[in-house]
């Protein structure tokens, strides 16, 4: 029996067809194409699952279930809230059913890309683990005794939210200083522009062709890298704001590993050292064999996928009583 796990984001739908290990047969990335309707959304991620099976040359009739992974505070297969995709009291895993009539399986996707790490990346062997997201938004998941942990009401590990700056700038949630506005990989590269227009000599004009649309988070660690100052600054602000809050969640939840999840994570040594580093100097655990370990993810962009996918073989097996 095969599942498939869906990663919904505010900018990109990922699908993945995996088999009873884990293993992937088949990945494939589409638009989201926002703003539009949550159903026209559903259709496209209808289409994306059959598409997926055609290509890796399997029956649909061969998957068990699918799990979604989605943004926002999920409830008995609704996403109540999520602000990226426009979505309030969306019932995601009925519509989807309707459309699939397959068991659909509805989880945070921070919960999900936290859940494909534990049990694939880098939580592979332990008991807790806590996942930030960076992306459009920042998101996050919490894996405590080997179970993801959502709360009594499907509303915990909203990290992106946190206030990390109580007169910071304003949020779409309603509150000023959150986490994602100033660490997320849409609110570095609005600072990376902000900085381009304040240095026209800056060298990520270059990096970026001359073309503000073409800057992403890596263009100021690229040019800080080489040497600019404009680039550097923008570095050094991104990363007090990100070890602020990162000391905040170990402080919070001292787990086993936190791990950095994202296209961010990429940068490896350049995000974990500097985070590892302020986390200890603000650390009270004096061992260092019980200290949270800081990360970056080793599934990069499939950890959602892999984690829904996981996600709904667990709990299809679990309900079947297989």
């Amino acid at each position: 029996m095969y599942y498939i796990g869906i990663d919904l984001g505010g900018t990109t739908i990922g699908g993945a067809l995996a088999d009873e290990s884990g293993t992937l047969l088949e990945t494939k990335l589409i638009p989201t194409n926002m703003p539009r309707p949550a159903e026209a959304i559903c259709a496209d991620i209808a289409a994306l699952c059959i598409s997926i099976c055609s290509s890796a040359g399997i029956s649909f009739d061969e998957v068990g279930a699918v799990g979604v992974g989605s943004p926002g505070v999920i409830h008995d297969g609704i996403v109540e809230r999520a602000t990226h995709l426009q979505f309030e009291n969306v019932p995601l895993a009925g519509i989807l059913e309707g459309m699939l009539h397959k068991k659909i399986y509805l989880l945070n996707d921070g919960n999900a890309a936290a859940y494909g790490e534990f049990v694939a990346g880098a939580g592979k062997g332990l008991t807790s683990l806590l996942m930030l997201t960076i992306g459009t938004g920042i998101g996050g998941g919490m894996i405590i005794d080997g179970k993801i942990y959502s709360g009594f009401n499907g509303a915990s590990a909203e990290m992106g939210h946190l206030v990390i700056d109580a007169s910071g700038r304003p949020c779409r949630c309603g509150k000023r200083g959150c986490f994602e506005r100033y660490c997320s990989a849409g609110a570095l590269i609005d600072d990376t522009k902000t900085a381009m227009r304040e240095n026209p000599e800056s060298l990520m004009w270059e990096l970026c062709g001359g073309d503000l649309d073409a800057v992403d988070g890596h263009t100021p660690f690229d040019a800080a890298e080489k040497g600019d100052p404009a680039a550097a600054n923008v570095v050094d602000n991104f990363m007090k704001y990100l070890s602020i809050g990162v000391s905040n969640l170990v402080s919070l939840m001292q787990p086993q590993v936190l791990c950095i999840g994202g296209g961010i994570s990429a940068r490896g040594d350049a995000i974990t050292i500097p985070l590892n580093r302020y986390v200890t100097a603000q650390s009270y655990i004096h061992d260092a064999d019980r200290r949270t370990k800081i990360l970056a993810g080793k599934l990069a962009n499939l950890a959602g996928v892999i984690g829904a996918a996981m996600y709904a073989k667990e709990e299809f097996l679990a309900e079947s009583g297989s």
